[in-house]
């Protein structure tokens, strides 16, 4: 009996393994960090040591390659496993489809309490930059706004690697039953460089080493609080760049553009439940669209068809690997600028570049891709370009159509009404200029689009000026142009400007909503909703404009759809402060003052040195016959300082 009873207690081991909790898996991105940075890729700058102590527990993936050079497309990547002509996130704005495989509605499908703490406005559903990124997460901790004239960016279009941190361990002691999938985004090396003390004085002539070494003390901060949470050692974590900084490398400035190593290679690192495969490295080729199905693989989830990456757990401890190919694309300089877009294919030893002007390199022989092999090995080329085009066909087919940005047929009207005709993106420009020729073109955007963020639109004109003379066929530079002049109160120039960014493209949303700012500061209303309303119809989620739209119906006395708009947008951002103020408003001047008390007492807590909130809160309460608290806020209007 005794073999029969040892076969009845390992007939039940399956199930036992499967009632045990599966380990909690934590992702996190450290935007734009070159490769060439981490110790534990061999440099010798000594910035990373946390980052070097979790690779010695883990599997170092020393040759990762992303396959888009921008935050969102890249993220949209590593979160479903395909590639972006699948996934359909070719830019900014573009909606994640629904449709699309999700690790984070997977992970919650298999019982795991999921959520996302990002660092960066880019990265939020609710500024129309990132829609559709918050599906399957029970919390997404974003929040960010448009930063107001001379505002500073920490805290109104970013935030500090460690509030983001802070946030997430706050999320985690509250969820520490079962499993959870954590997401955090770090941004903290992403241009300007501007690393916090001591990071600033000790790289102050390095400032993009200062902002490694400060996103590094970050994640050992993170890694800390995951242990004291109880959760390390049998957490699967993995860690990865979502691109790399080009730092005047083939004359680019940051990122944005080209498709060299130093963009495109990034760390990747994945330490798994109990340290096991700990200390291994793979040399084999690794993509991020590999990452999701590496993690769904190690938890022994099933993998979606739908995924086209392929798991990393086969490559590790295995030698003689058959070579994986790299596949990496970018459609930003054709949107953004009318330029041709860029594919680029790594196999064996080789990179090749398809561009007007294409690029073929050695990199066993040519790492800084420095000499363009094109010319003197012109079959080698066609060959890559077949074997391009090829795997471009195979990912893209039968992508989601949800992935389309083409607007609703009752927006496309409002766009005729208004002047325009709906395109389907710039990328019906037949323009096909190579990116190399004008890159300077994309650093003088770049470099403007900043000082407009830090309130500095007087030095931005002329850079913006110099482009459009250059180029006025340059979406982008249109744009921001429009948006210099609205920010230093020129409007005519303002319109003038966003309405040939919108002639351009009229499918985009923020030359829309800038469009629609502009006219509202002119006083014209009606014109002003109509543009809104095309946004709010194209990205429904975007709070900023659902608010925007309702204040126009505010002054325009269509005050129930104005109340309509502030409660959806109460709904979508329960603490969107400016909503909060207008609703307690509009129903006190419609002597409702009971109604709005609470929106005004939200509105005083969120911004308590705001005179207008006291104001408004007092004179509720003096519609209440409250007039002791109308004395305080009253008495609060003249003592905070705006």
């Amino acid at each position: 009996m005794r073999p029969v009873w040892i076969l009845c207690i390992f007939a039940f081991l399956p199930s036992l393994a499967a009632a045990a909790d599966p380990p909690s898996v934590v992702l996190i991105t450290i935007d734009t960090v070159r490769a060439d940075r981490m110790g534990f890729l061999g440099s010798t700058r000594g910035l990373t040591p946390q980052l070097d102590a979790m690779a010695r527990q883990g599997v170092v993936f020393e040759h990762s390659y992303s396959q888009a050079p921008l935050t969102p497309v890249s993220h949209a990547t590593i979160l479903t496993g395909t590639y972006p002509r699948f996934h359909g996130v070719r830019d900014f704005g573009i909606r994640l489809p629904e449709s699309a495989p999700y690790l984070p509605a997977i992970f919650r499908a298999h019982g795991y309490r999921t959520a996302a703490f990002v660092s960066s406005i880019i990265l939020d559903p609710q500024s129309g930059l990132a829609p559709g990124f918050e599906r399957g997460f029970d919390a997404y901790d974003a929040g960010f706004h448009r930063g107001k004239r001379g505002e500073s960016r920490i805290g109104s279009i970013q935030r500090r690697g460690d509030e983001t941190v802070t946030r997430a361990l706050a999320w985690l002691q509250k969820n520490r039953q079962g499993p959870v999938f954590l997401w955090v985004h770090i941004w903290d090396a992403h241009d300007p460089y501007d690393p916090p003390s001591p990071f600033k004085e000790r790289f102050a002539n390095a400032p993009y080493d200062g902002c490694i070494a400060y996103v590094d003390a970050t994640f050992g901060k993170l890694l800390a609080g995951l242990r004291s949470a109880g959760i390390y050692d049998n957490a699967l974590i993995a860690v990865m760049s979502d691109h790399g900084e080009s730092l005047g490398e083939h004359g680019e400035d940051t990122h944005g553009v080209f498709l060299y190593d130093s963009t495109i290679r990034v760390p990747l690192l994945i330490k798994f439940p109990n340290a096991k495969f700990a200390k291994q490295r793979v040399s084999a080729r690794a993509n991020l669209a590999d990452v999701a199905p590496t993690l769904l693989a190690a938890i022994q989830a099933p993998i979606p068809a739908a995924v086209q990456g392929q798991s990393l757990i086969p490559l590790i401890g295995t030698k003689d690997v058959p070579d994986r190919l790299s596949f990496a694309e970018n459609e930003y300089p054709h949107r953004a600028f009318g330029w041709s877009p860029l594919e680029a294919l790594r196999t064996g030893n080789f990179l090749f570049v398809k561009a007007p002007q294409p690029e073929l390199y050695d990199q066993l022989q040519d790492p800084g891709d420095k000499l363009n092999l094109y010319e003197k090995n012109k079959l080698a080329t066609v060959r890559m370009a077949i074997l391009l085009d090829r795997f471009g066909k195979r990912v893209g087919a039968n992508a989601p159509q949800t992935a389309s940005t083409l607007l609703d047929p009752q927006s496309v009207e409002k766009l005729r009404a208004l002047g325009y005709m709906a395109s389907s993106g710039p990328e019906a420009s037949s323009k096909s200029e190579d990116p190399k020729l004008h890159i300077q073109v994309s650093n003088d955007l770049h470099d403007a689009n900043l000082r407009i963020e830090e309130g500095q639109e007087t030095t931005a004109i002329p850079l913006l000026e110099r482009v459009v003379a250059e180029d006025p066929l340059i979406p982008h530079a249109q744009y921001f142009l429009g948006v210099a002049y609205k920010e230093n109160r020129e409007y005519d120039k303002a319109i003038l400007h966003l309405n040939k960014a919108i002639q351009l493209v009229p499918d985009s949303m923020m030359g829309q909503y800038e469009m629609a700012l502009a006219l509202y500061a002119k006083g014209d209303l009606q014109t002003a909703a109509t543009h809104l309303e095309i946004v709010v119809a194209h990205s429904p989620d975007w709070t900023d404009a659902r608010f925007s739209l309702a204040a126009i119906y505010a002054r325009s006395n269509r005050l129930p759809e104005a109340l309509a708009l502030l409660d959806s947008t109460l709904e979508l951002d329960p603490d969107h402060y400016r909503a909060h103020l207008l609703r307690g408003r509009i129903l006190s001047l419609q002597n409702h003052a009971a109604d709005g008390l609470a929106d005004l007492e939200k509105a005083v807590s969120l911004e308590p040195k705001s005179k207008e909130a006291h104001q408004f809160l007092a004179d509720a309460y003096q519609q209440l016959g409250q007039d002791e608290k109308a004395a305080a806020q009253r008495a609060a209007v003249d003592s905070v300082k705006p």
